[in-house]
């Protein structure tokens, strides 16, 4: 639902991450939209999305399901350390906890993660055509080899950290936070509005996103390394006939910051903050009231 919800956002984002910045095609978020649909109609607008929907699926399950265990582990050995049996998990040990299940989630899926990549920033003019997750999987695998699935790993495990963990530590704590003082008189039955949640949401990922972002622009760039037509995209050597080429998350820092400058490092922020807002608090808002419907008791507040 929210990955669908921003899916043209998302795509925007991408394509201003790698683009060519000596051809420039997308001067700005609307006009970059306009000039998708205006080129590729609506189904370009959502290019790339039903393979995100699919690596989302078992993402979102194993994340969620790693942080509650992950969360469950960290304050036993806590309680067990203090001896305070009542003692609750701090702002620190949730960071932990969702740093922890960020990790393994983006690890499970990451080769389907970096296809999705590549099928998004091309378009019908692009000189070669992967038509979709099964054929790219498969042709990245029999040109560039296994590892080709895992390139940008490095940046996304470290950006993993503050952005997944940022997102759980802040949410969780701001909840905890309004529930506990109610501060604003938000609390209704012992429970916060779907509005506030929206807004604890939205106000998690963006701390998160932000901090986070200049590891996504590399990890974006570093997956499109060893595509062969990946020049037409994004240049690494500031011409624009350069083969890309990366030999690690700080040789692309390096050159990204070399000859496009630092800004390069945030090309794509404002689609990014646009869409943060409504998916990651419909995600998190969603999940709660999914696991209320199946009758779930234990939820990520507890």
């Amino acid at each position: 639902m929210s990955r669908t919800a921003v899916a043209p956002l998302e795509r925007m984002k991408i394509l201003l991450q790698v683009q060519n910045p000596h051809s420039i095609k997308y001067s700005g978020t609307v006009q970059g939209l306009k000039y998708i649909w205006r080129t590729e109609g609506l189904r370009g607008l959502f290019k790339g999305n039903g393979t995100n929907c699919a690596r989302i699926v078992p993402n979102s399950a194993v994340k969620f399901f790693s942080y509650e265990q992950a969360s469950k582990g960290i304050l036993y050995m806590y309680r067990q350390r203090t001896g305070n049996e009542n003692a609750q998990l701090t702002p620190l040990l949730r960071l932990g906890a969702g740093a922890t299940a960020g990790i393994i989630a983006m690890s499970a899926t990451y080769p389907m993660d970096m296809v999705r990549g590549r099928l998004t920033v091309q378009t019908a003019n692009s000189p070669y055509q992967y038509r979709g997750i099964a054929h790219a999987l498969s042709t990245v695998l029999r040109e560039e080899g296994p590892r080709a699935l895992y390139r940008g790993w490095l940046p996304s495990v470290i950006g993993v950290v503050p952005y997944v963990g940022l997102n759980f530590a802040v949410y969780e704590s701001l909840k905890d936070w309004l529930l506990k003082d109610n501060p604003f008189g938000l609390v209704q039955n012992n429970d916060l509005t779907i509005v506030t949640r929206l807004t604890c949401g939205a106000i998690a990922g963006t701390v998160g996103q932000t901090i986070a972002y200049p590891l996504d622009v590399i990890r974006r760039r570093m997956q499109m390394v060893g595509w062969k037509d990946a020049s037409a995209v994004v240049t690494g050597e500031g011409r624009s006939k350069a083969s890309l080429e990366y030999t690690g998350m700080m040789d692309a820092f390096r050159k990204t910051v070399r000859h496009e400058g630092f800004g390069a490092l945030y090309k794509g922020l404002v689609p990014n903050s646009v869409k943060v807002v409504p998916s990651i608090a419909i995600a998190f808002v969603t999940y709660e009231m999914v696991k209320e419907v199946l009758g779930v008791e234990f939820r990520i507040s507890d």
